[in-house]
């Protein structure tokens, strides 16, 4: 070997190793500043996560809740019309009763007439 390679070795190597040194260092420093930062940026990411799911289920829940009240206020609906109709249906005695006191009212006061028709239909 030629003495110039001998020098360039001698001023290379030293240099080669203390760049190796220098990153190695770095990156040690680097890891040590930045995983408490790691390790709490998991954390909270395991906790959203874990609240995600809570709240999907939630929503999944509350979605099956609200179809049940709805299907409830429509059965509810269904039954309320079909009373009304049976309240038509009952009433229609009571109220061409009605009708024919109107009808054969005769005069004079409206509130003594109403009276005196009242009580013959009701038989007093």
């Amino acid at each position: 070997m030629s003495s110039l390679a001998v020098k360039a070795a001698r001023v290379f190597i030293p240099f080669l190793l203390l760049i190796v040194i220098g990153s190695d260092l770095g990156w040690w420093l680097a890891a040590r500043h930045y995983r408490p930062l790691l390790d709490a940026a998991y954390a909270d990411l395991a906790n959203l996560k874990s609240a995600r799911d809570n709240l999907e289920t939630l929503v999944g829940e509350q979605g099956r809740k609200l179809g049940e009240l709805m299907l409830a206020g429509d059965e509810r609906a269904r039954h309320a019309a079909q009373a009304v109709a049976d309240a038509k249906e009952l009433a229609k005695h009571d109220y061409a009763a009605a009708n024919r006191l109107l009808q054969e009212r005769t005069g004079g006061d409206p509130a003594q007439a109403a009276a005196t028709l009242i009580d013959r239909e009701l038989g007093l």
